[in-house]
């Protein structure tokens, strides 16, 4: 599996690399210098094949030796005692093969000697060239007194490297580093750019002290949210403000200065750690023609915006909100002219007009995110979420039947696990729909289940941020309510996934980490209003849980393709079996009652 979150930066592997290079050179050099200077100095019969054999030996065991130990982490920018033991090490292991190839090519003596010598001859000339790029990078820096912020860098690692070098180079000067804090006790005598580690989180408020600094940026791409909460909480302590990088996921190449922002409420509640099978999602999208209903919305057009990385033969957005769609696709290609083919205005209510828009791009893959989903105004108007949610899905279902779709993924929520309200019900009966369907076709459909998604519209956060806005006060339902929540990109990502390891007909069901209590989340944000904020309990309303689940009671769980995904079997459901069927006026008794019917018989699809 590849850790979707912990992808190599390109910097620094091209920056890894150079340094490799620049050792083969080196070790080159000095052995192209000593051999010609002892073969005319004592005659010695050394041939080029010699000469070839000896420096591939040494290259071939110092390179791997080098990565191995960590040598080429950032030895050029920085050094330690520990780079220095890494270096030696390498340069003794590399020299030990030489000399033996040395005396396996029968150049006795004097070929051990001249590997003995190329060795320290090698790592002065690497010096030279580390030295000779680190000066011009230095010319680079502003000198003079600083007047930006006096920040201290949490995080020692590439992502605390690219950010120490863009913050010393920029013009902006909106920040100087004074110092760098790591976990990492073997980063204890670290130095970057003469930026030296000053100890770990527990030293926060000493380092913040004795270097006056008044900010402090977590410079970790892949912190999860419990680091950034800890961190900030010391910081903030420490009298500090608090500055982030964005996800890793968020990042389009190297980190940079412009990439530093405050902490928002998203980075404490949603950030962890991922693992994605990049390669399982390129088979299952790469060279394919995609359709994503409800484009416009917070998943689909996250799906939209991953989908394209993944470059399929076409990508198609449908969307009855034409508004919606203007958005996505400016947020996509940096236009909206809204000309383009794989823009679909369509209402997946409108059967006709669904098959219409499926035969004309005849998709093979397909996202269903189209649906109706703030709970309370559905407990008003139940007859809404059965036209949206489970019409317009056995809508879009018959077309991709009809139009022979390869995979199908239902787009599902937490509330369909022992479903109370009626959004809940609609949507357990659209995940017994999705089964039926691939049960009666023998075609790959899923549907993917999970919990409230940060930065969505209408989402507690959302709402918080608005009445925080307003001067409060802030209105959380119960003292003890709880919610799971993750990041759109983390939803997305692993919805893909699902997509690509789930079996026909099944429920996937992502693992949304533990759940928060809202109450905590209000109170934070409260906390950092400059102004006093209140906050108010009103009392669950009707359909509302005081803590939602992610699988019902009487489902069993399994995780056998991935440590986050569970795999979960649910009774078919075919519409056209349900006796007393409801038309366009469907109470919440009815959504209720369909949901909890037993397996219907399994009938042809039409």
């Amino acid at each position: 599996m590849l850790r979707g979150v912990v992808q190599p930066n390109p910097v620094a592997r091209r920056r890894r690399l150079g340094q490799a290079f620049v050792d083969v050179c080196c070790w080159g050099a000095s052995l192209g210098v000593l051999f010609f200077v002892l073969r005319h100095n004592t005659g010695a019969p050394f041939t080029a094949i010699d000469r070839t054999i000896v420096t591939a030996v040494i290259v071939a065991i110092h390179v791997p030796v080098a990565l191995l130990t960590g040598l080429y982490q950032g030895r050029f920018w920085y050094g330690s005692s520990r780079e220095s033991i890494r270096l030696y090490a390498t340069e003794l292991c590399a020299t030990a093969g030489g000399v033996v190839a040395a005396l396996a090519v029968g150049t006795g003596r004097v070929g051990v000697v001249t590997v003995a010598l190329a060795a320290p001859g090698s790592v002065c000339l690497a010096n030279i060239v580390r030295i000779t790029v680190w000066s011009r990078r230095r010319r680079h820096i502003p000198s003079g007194p600083h007047s930006g912020r006096r920040l201290i860098v949490f995080g020692a690692g590439d992502g605390g490297e690219m950010i120490l070098r863009s913050l010393l180079t920029s013009k902006a000067g909106q920040f100087f580093p004074v110092a760098l804090i790591d976990d990492d006790a073997r980063k204890s005598r670290l130095e970057i750019e003469h930026v030296r580690v000053m100890g770990d989180r527990s030293c926060i408020r000493e380092v913040a002290q004795r270097t006056n600094a008044d900010a402090l940026l977590i410079a970790i791409p892949s912190a999860t949210s419990n680091t950034i909460r800890q961190v900030t909480e010391i910081g903030q302590a420490a009298g500090l403000e608090v500055f982030v990088l964005p996800h890793v996921d968020e990042l389009l190449g190297a980190v940079a200065y412009g990439d530093i922002r405050p902490v928002e409420q998203a980075d404490l509640l949603g950030r962890n750690p991922v693992e994605i099978d990049m390669a399982a999602i390129a088979t299952l999208i790469s060279g394919r023609r995609v359709l994503v209903t409800g484009a416009g919305g917070s998943i689909g057009s996250e799906l939209c915006r991953q989908i394209q990385t993944f470059v399929p033969a076409s990508l198609h957005m449908l969307d009855c909100d034409d508004s919606a769609l203007h958005g996505v696709e400016l947020s996509l290609q940096g236009r909206a002219l809204l000309e383009g083919e794989g823009l679909l205005l369509a209402d997946i209510r409108d059967r006709a007009a669904i098959l219409a828009a499926f035969e004309r791009v005849r998709p093979e893959i397909v996202f269903h995110a189209a649906a109706l989903k703030h709970l309370t105004l559905l407990e008003r108007f139940p007859g809404e979420a059965w036209k949206t949610n489970v019409l317009g899905t056995q809508h879009v279902l018959n077309a991709a039947l009809a139009t022979d779709v390869l995979h199908f993924v239902n787009i599902s929520t937490d509330k369909a696990a022992d479903p109370s309200s009626v959004l809940g019900w609609s949507k357990r009966i659209t995940e017994r729909q999705t089964a039926h369907a691939a049960a009666s076709s023998g075609r790959h459909f899923v549907s993917v289940r999970f919990g409230n998604v940060l930065g969505s519209r209408g989402s507690v956060l959302e709402i918080f941020e608005a009445q925080l806005r307003a001067g409060g006060p802030l209105t959380v339902t119960d003292e003890d309510v709880t919610r799971f929540f993750m990041t759109v990109s983390e939803a997305v990502s692993l919805t893909m996934n699902a997509a690509a390891v789930g079996s026909a007909g099944e429920v996937l069901v992502l693992d949304m980490g533990t759940p928060v209590r809202i109450v905590d989340v209000a109170r934070r944000l409260a906390a950092s209003s400059p102004r006093p904020i209140s906050i108010e309990f009103t009392g669950l309303r009707s359909g509302e849980k005081m803590h939602e689940t992610l699988l019902s009671r009487d489902e069993d769980e399994a995780r056998p393709a991935h440590p986050k995904i569970s795999h979960v079997a649910v009774p078919i459901l075919d519409l056209r079996a349900v006796e007393g069927l409801p038309t366009d006026h469907a109470t919440a008794a009815d959504l209720a009652r369909i949901a909890g019917l037993p397996a219907s018989a399994l009938l042809p699809s039409a």
